[in-house]
Order: structure tokens, then C-alpha cells, then sequence
């Protein structure tokens, strides 16, 4: 059975920085992309980034150049590295393991975490 859990979200101010880290197992990681996703109450899931198996990455324009997804197959693990953080980054981030080469849909993922919250104060 398939699990991931993320950790290391936080109440900073603004202009901070985080590291999400996300721990899978259950699966041979090495062999799907994995995703970052946020949501806040009441709105969809949106997708933030993704790491594929080869560590080439994608990202939603709105976190490019503040976010880094980066994986570490030998301790299958993914990270989001949060840079320079605004108040509109604050939600609660899922991390999820791909199956389709559509990244920015959360269809295109099929098993998710548990989310860590992410607060960012102005």
C-alpha cells in the first residue's frame, strides 16, 4: 500500500523560506513523477510542481523561481524548497504520485498525502 507523508510546513512571515519534504513508500518511486499541490479552504486542489523520474521539473508560473521540486530516489523522498514566501502561498500542500504526463492535473495523480500547512504571515 502506497503512503506519503509530508512534512515541514510552518508559520513564517513573508519572505521566508521552507523545505516540504515528502516520504513515500510502497512503490518503486524512482519510477513516477511526483507532484506538489495546495489548497486552501473552499477552493480546488492547484497544482505547484512537479519533479519527473529523469528530475526534469515543471512549475506553475506563480512559484517559478521561488519554488525548487527536487527528488532523492535513494531515500524516496521529494522536496519543495519554498523561497521568498507570500502571503498567497499559504495552504495546506499535498504531495502525490504521478501517473500521466499531464502534470497540472490532479487527475493525472493517484496517490496523496496527508498535506502539510503552510502559513505565511505579511
Amino acid at each position: 500500500q502506497v503512503q506519503l507523508v509530508e512534512s515541514g510546513g510552518g508559520l513564517v512571515q513573508a519572505g521566508d523560506t521552507l523545505r516540504l519534504s515528502c516520504v513515500a513508500s510502497g512503490h518503486t518511486f524512482s519510477m513516477f513523477p511526483m507532484g506538489w499541490f495546495r489548497q486552501i479552504p473552499g477552493k480546488k486542489r492547484v497544482w505547484v510542481a512537479t519533479v519527473e523520474q529523469s528530475s526534469r521539473t515543471h512549475y506553475e508560473l506563480s512559484v517559478e523561481g521561488r519554488f525548487t521540486v527536487s527528488r532523492d530516489n535513494a531515500r524516496n523522498t521529494v522536496y519543495l524548497q519554498m523561497n521568498d514566501l507570500k502571503p498567497e502561498d499559504s495552504a495546506t500542500y499535498y504531495c502525490a504520485r504521478g501517473i500521466s504526463n499531464q502534470f497540472w492535473k490532479p487527475e493525472s495523480y493517484i496517490d496523496w498525502g496527508q498535506g502539510t500547512q503552510v502559513s505565511v504571515s505579511s
